[in-house]
């Protein structure tokens, strides 16, 4: 019976904490190390201060072709692809690491309001390299922006506009609409704080 290393050991545990933090779900950690699963449940409750969720994978490819999940996920899988090819952090460590930079990114705008998800979650990153080795997707080019965007495997690449370029017409109303309600309820006032006048 061959020994684990203790070094390979502790390496994953770091990978699976990180991907914990960033909301991985645990089969995704199942798939990613060799950790066993009730270690990896055990970590997961340690990180997160609670049990891990239970029920099925995103699997749709068909939600990364909607707008604006498409836009996110093209930018994630574009430095993903980048972090992977060009620098020391592969597989794994390029999907934490991508996700990572997609978050700062994904802030550095309007910014995720409080207690909100961002569009692409972990999970879904996660599935979306998984669609790509499968050959499920492609990058395809914008023929005006020259961009590459998330598509169906095997869509012809000639006539491609990304959904910067032709977005749906109402593209971004939901998510203007949810911030505008938000930012218009009342504040509410303490009655019992001393500048607020009493009713008794």
């Amino acid at each position: 019976m061959t020994k684990k290393s203790v070094a390979k050991e502790a390496e994953e545990i770091l990978l699976a904490t990180d991907m914990i933090k960033l909301g991985a779900r645990l089969q995704v950690l199942q798939a990613e190390t060799s950790l066993s699963y009730d270690r990896l449940a055990r970590l997961y409750r340690e990180v997160r201060g609670c049990s891990p969720p239970k029920g099925m994978l995103p699997f749709s490819v068909d939600w990364f072709m909607t707008w604006l999940p498409n836009i996110h996920s093209s930018v994630f899988y574009s430095v993903y692809r980048y972090l992977d090819t060009h620098t020391p952090a592969k597989k794994s460590r390029a999907l934490v690491e991508a996700y990572r930079l997609y978050i700062e990114q994904a802030d550095a705008g309007l910014g995720t309001p409080p207690g909100e998800e961002p569009v692409l979650s972990f999970t879904r990153a996660w599935m979306l390299i998984r669609f790509f080795d499968s050959n499920l997707v492609q990058l395809s080019h914008c023929e005006r922006c020259k961009g590459g965007f998330i598509a169906h495997a095997h869509d012809p690449q000639t006539g491609f506009v990304c959904a910067i370029c032709r977005p749906p017409p109402r593209a971004g109303k939901t998510r203007k609409r949810r911030a505008t309600t938000a930012a218009s309820k009342p504040v509410p006032v303490k009655t019992s704080d001393p500048l607020v006048p009493s009713d008794a």
